[in-house]
């Protein structure tokens, strides 16, 4: 039988990737996790699989991330050593670009401080500061980073941009490796996270990080929630450290309604919407890699799990 098993806590999204399905790829059986037919799986698409939930699909031969990123099936500690595969939107780029548009004008021009003004009924205007002057560091210069760092020069920001290996990018003053780090986070006023999940970045927005950010600075996480220690921007906020924190992205998803963060001063919680697959772009490029795994083809966009991408 033709059937992919639709693994996540996230309710909704099941209900919108079975519909996607049915309207993209009518020749496969996508079920949850709890029905029956789940157990003739071939291929378990995925996002934050319940624990257990991977190991239970005897049939499984190939597990399909739903997303770019494939670090949320850790989730699962039960993940089997199979082929791993993710989804790649061309659109992805255009809807992370607009994201993080909108991010970095709310803290550039003082929306942010408006909005907290209007609900104590006051009346004062943000100074208007040139882009020129406003310093801003990306973190992660890959596909997704690259393109926004040369899209935020363009607009006339101050962009410097932070990545593992050297990067050459028009406007855009580039520090790599672990060394230069420290250098490149001195007095940035709005850090925006980008970096995939690995060992090394995992925790990399904490304290050491974030005290040498310029006072008053914003953070924006479009990486990973496990690269945010919380802890650290609790207490970065509270001593005025940072102004305010734009959040994406959450180590548990959806965040739970009694989690800390919904009540924290100066966070902007957005339900992990920066950018994301179309639904039916996940139900097509998963129905071609199930064509290519009964035809014994090469995967599309296979994924290494010991590097995490």
């Amino acid at each position: 039988m033709s059937t992919v098993a639709l693994l996540s806590r996230d309710l909704l999204l099941l209900e919108q990737l079975q519909a996607a399905f049915a309207r993209s790829a009518p020749h496969l059986t996508a079920v949850p996790a709890d029905d029956p037919r789940a157990l003739d799986a071939q291929i378990a698409a995925c996002w934050f699989p319940l624990p257990g939930s991977l190991a239970a699909l005897p049939n499984l031969q190939v597990i399909h991330s739903v997303a770019a990123g494939i670090d949320h099936l850790e989730h699962d500690p039960s993940c089997p050593d199979l082929p791993v595969c993710r989804v790649v939107d061309p659109g992805h780029r255009q809807g992370m670009t607009e994201y993080v548009r909108w991010a970095v004008i709310h803290f550039h021009r003082g929306f942010d401080q408006v909005l907290q003004q209007q609900k104590r009924q006051h009346w004062e205007r943000p100074q208007q500061r040139p882009a020129s002057q406003f310093r801003i560091g990306i973190m992660g210069l890959g596909s997704l980073g690259s393109a926004i760092a040369e899209d935020l020069a363009n607009a006339g920001y101050d962009v410097r941009g932070w990545a593992r290996s050297t990067k050459d990018l028009p406007g855009v003053q580039t520090f790599a490796g672990s060394k230069p780090f420290t250098a490149f986070l001195h007095n940035v006023e709005l850090l925006i996270n980008l970096l995939p999940l690995t060992h090394e970045t995992r925790g990399i927005l904490n304290q050491t990080a974030l005290e040498h950010l310029a006072n008053g600075a914003a953070l924006v996480n479009v990486g990973r929630g496990a690269h945010l220690n919380i802890e650290d921007l609790q207490q970065a906020l509270q001593t005025g450290k940072l102004r305010g924190a734009l959040l994406d992205v959450f180590d548990q998803e959806p965040l739970p309604s009694d989690h800390p963060l919904w009540t924290t001063a100066g966070v902007t919680i957005t339900p992990h919407m920066a950018s994301a697959a179309s639904h039916n772009c996940i139900a097509e490029q998963i129905a071609e890699n199930f064509r290519r795994l009964n035809s014994g083809e090469e995967l599309l966009n296979s994924a290494d799990r010991t590097l995490g991408y």
